[in-house]
């Protein structure tokens, strides 16, 4: 795998369509399906008939 191909946006890309669980600096946990992403890191994620966006700079990590 080469060094671009690791790079967060990339990983995101990779991971839009599928399950993600978000830990935000405040301590909640969002889990659900990555509907898009911003060059800011801002996540929009569907947790069942919810939606739910969520600001880049609030996010700790997020795993595919």
């Amino acid at each position: 795998m080469s060094d671009s191909a690791n790079r967060p946006l990339d990983v995101l890309e990779a991971s839009v369509g599928g399950t993600v669980t978000v830990q935000l600096k405040d301590g909640d946990v969002y889990e659900g399906r990555l509907a898009g992403y911003d060059q800011h890191m801002n996540l929009v994620v569907e947790e069942g008939e919810d939606t739910t966006i969520i600001r880049g700079d609030n996010v700790v990590s997020i795993r595919p």
